[in-house]
């Protein structure tokens, strides 16, 4: 079959970063289902592990954890899903990627994919949408509904992957005031068009545009980027007794300066139940087919912000480049090979 990979990590601009090699068609094991990929999706855990994670043993390394696609084969346990369903998931980061023609996945962690989107817009949405719900709803701990008035939530990098459907969770689902962050007209815009209540420049030390902008303080934020930068603004801006949620990879994080105010940290990692298989890992399944209904009601939208065209080293190449350039907006996504 054919897959995109590498034999050793090396900057974007060299072609043997990313390339297109021939690989033996996966085996379904008795929880796996076996999916035909129809597209993906390109996130900042790809550019980071192709950074930082050398392949073993000089075996080729597949990337991509965001499959739309169909099952053509099921395992002996399977329960969940048959043959010629059409399907979406983040896949687990202890199993081969999903840059290939065919890829294996744990039932557990596969929903429903949403009826009224190609497959292109639904790849767009698993692991950005896992990540968001379970931040919100499991680690901040926001009630869904529209009956808790006076709180509000601080979004930093709204514009993002993850925060593109953040904000659209916290301003259909819950009473939150949204406030996102972002620092160009066009992201600015992107946000507010999610749903967005204000939206404040990261670029300017957050405490003080949220002044300006008439909010004294909030009650929860989600950190998406640059926590190390923006922790002294962040306490700030929070109210005593507030939350903070963050999920990506400061070198370093001084919490002691959370004790003043006694806020609660807490972290998201959405590969903790695929790579742990916790007792609930069934709830991504539960949680990806939520949102599925969710779609096709027409509460939430996908979060495409350029397809990149088909599947291979070339396209995947300029996909990671844009992620790693900081500009991008929305998902990148590709399709077919």
């Amino acid at each position: 079959m054919q897959a995109i990979a590498y034999y050793a990590s090396l900057p974007i601009n060299d072609p043997a970063s990313l390339q297109d090699i021939e690989l033996p068609e996966p085996v379904a094991g008795p929880r796996d289902l076996l999916v035909e990929v129809k597209a993906i999706s390109v996130n900042p855990v790809d550019t980071k592990v192709r950074h930082n994670v050398a392949p073993e043993n000089g075996a080729a390394k597949v990337l991509g954890w965001d499959v739309a696609g169909v099952v053509k084969a099921v395992g002996s346990e399977v329960t969940l899903f048959k043959t010629g369903d059409k399907v979406f998931y983040a896949g687990s980061l202890t199993r081969p990627g999903g840059n290939s023609e065919l890829h294996t996945v744990d039932e557990r962690i596969v929903g429903r994919m949403p009826e009224s989107l190609g497959f292109a817009d639904a790849a767009a949405l698993p692991l950005t949408a896992i990540t968001a719900w379970e931040l919100l709803f499991e680690r901040l701990q926001v009630r869904e509904g529209k009956d808790a008035e006076g709180q509000s939530l601080l979004i930093v990098g709204a514009a993002g992957g993850v925060g593109s459907i953040l904000t659209q969770l916290a301003h259909q689902l819950t009473a939150l005031k949204v406030i996102g962050t972002a620092s160009r007209p066009e992201t600015r815009d992107w946000a507010k068009a999610l749903g967005a209540d204000l939206v404040i420049d990261h670029s300017q030390p957050l405490s003080e545009e949220l002044k300006r902008a008439g909010v004294a303080h909030v009650t929860h934020v989600a950190s998406l980027t640059q926590t190390d930068l923006h922790l002294d603004q962040l306490v700030e801006a929070l109210q005593p007794q507030g939350k903070l949620a963050l999920i990506d990879d400061p070198k370093a994080l001084d919490v002691s300066k959370l004790k003043r105010k006694s806020l609660s940290l807490h972290w998201e990692f959405m590969y903790t139940r695929s790579m742990f298989e916790t007792p609930d890992m069934i709830e991504q399944h539960n949680l990806l087919n939520r949102v599925a209904e969710l779609i096709d009601a027409g509460t939430l939208k996908t979060t495409v912000g350029e397809h990149f065209g088909v599947i291979n080293a070339a396209n995947l190449r300029r996909a990671h480049a844009l992620l790693e350039s900081g500009k991008a907006k929305g998902k990148i996504v590709l399709e077919g090979f």
